[in-house]
């Protein structure tokens, strides 16, 4: 009987890969579709989110220069950081642009602003592994917080109600995991570890009520979920990680007024949305993605509407820098104070 059973197994199994051998041979072998065409396919998970597109709303520069640090100011200004140029950029409502700071053998990357209405930025040195946060007055002078030399290398930051900061620390590798997020005590005097071993920690958030903190581990491909008891301690729970990303890789992130979290998706051309407990909900396509890579970094969401500004580099000779323009699902949070 045994011997029976295992025998219409085999000539089950069989059956089986002779149908699908008989259909790959029809089909005359793999072939791309729109699903599997272009250079950066929504993954299959991700297929079935909502989606909508974010079009082409600004050119920065024809040449292609990376953009990052996106934040908006309570007068509605966007502040942008050009990578490739090592500037700070202000656009106003005109869409006049402007250069807002200058920066001496640096890169800025995250940006926004303090309760003291000036703007902060994660600003670092790659090749010499130096970076700091700064300070800028409303001229644009700089001032660090954290210094340099500290031995951190902040790539993002967001401020808690208490005037703390929480920033990302890039350093490390999937096989050397020295990275973290740190907490700046509002006095500035103390710099707290919160997360450690993480490999090159990008994007940092905070939910509404400053309970929940978000962080992008860029080496791992991770999403990071952490309630907190208080400034930079975490709940007993710990870290919880509820989502793993599908190629190159997650990079800054923000919260809307609902409490759900972004992340743009470097070379994706896209950001990704996840509700308030890290559930992938929908996500904004960039115009163009199916045909080039784009390195969507970076973002901010209107206080006063859904507007959301995606800043990007194209990878295609001619294609530049934009300002991409799209809709998410709720405002975005407010500045701590007035900006102007």
């Amino acid at each position: 009987m045994k011997m029976r059973k295992n025998l219409l197994a085999a000539l089950s199994a069989a059956a089986v890969i002779a149908v699908c051998q008989c259909a790959f041979a029809a089909q005359g072998g793999l072939v791309y579709d729109e699903n599997s065409s272009g250079p950066t396919p929504v993954p299959p998970s991700e297929r079935g989110l909502q989606t909508v597109q974010a079009s082409r709303w600004f050119e920065v520069t024809k040449e292609m220069h990376e953009l990052e640090g996106t934040v908006l100011a309570a007068d509605g200004t966007l502040y942008f950081s050009d990578v490739t140029a090592g500037t700070i950029m202000r656009m106003t409502h005109d869409k006049k642009l402007s250069t807002f700071a200058k920066l001496d053998g640096f890169i800025a990357g995250g940006t926004a602003f303090g309760p003291d209405g000036l703007l902060y930025a994660a600003v670092l040195n790659f090749p010499n592994k130096r970076g700091g946060v700064a300070c800028f007055s409303r001229e644009g002078k700089i001032e660090y917080i954290l210094s340099p030399d500290a031995g951190y290398l902040p790539d993002d930051l967001v401020f808690d109600a208490e005037g703390g900061i929480y920033f990302s620390d890039i350093r490390g590798t999937d096989a050397e995991p020295i990275g973290g997020v740190y907490y700046i005590t509002p006095d500035r005097k103390t710099v707290k570890p919160v997360i450690k071993n993480l490999a090159q920690a990008n994007g940092v958030a905070l939910s509404p009520d400053g309970k929940v903190l978000w962080v992008g581990e860029y080496g791992r491909n991770r999403l990071l979920r952490s309630e907190l008891v208080a400034p930079a301690e975490l709940s007993q729970l710990g870290v919880s990680i509820p989502y793993y990303f599908t190629g190159p890789a997650p990079d800054s992130m923000h919260v809307d007024k609902d409490g759900n979290v972004y992340v743009a998706m470097y070379r994706q051309g896209r950001v990704l949305a996840f509700n308030p407990n890290g559930f992938p909900i929908g996500q904004i396509l960039l115009e163009g993605r199916d045909k080039m890579i784009i390195a969507s970094t970076n973002f901010a969401i209107s206080p006063d509407s859904r507007d959301m500004y995606i800043v990007a580099c194209n990878n295609a000779e001619g294609e530049g820098a934009w300002i991409f323009k799209g809709e998410a699902f709720a405002p975005g949070l407010n500045p701590p104070v007035n900006s102007k």
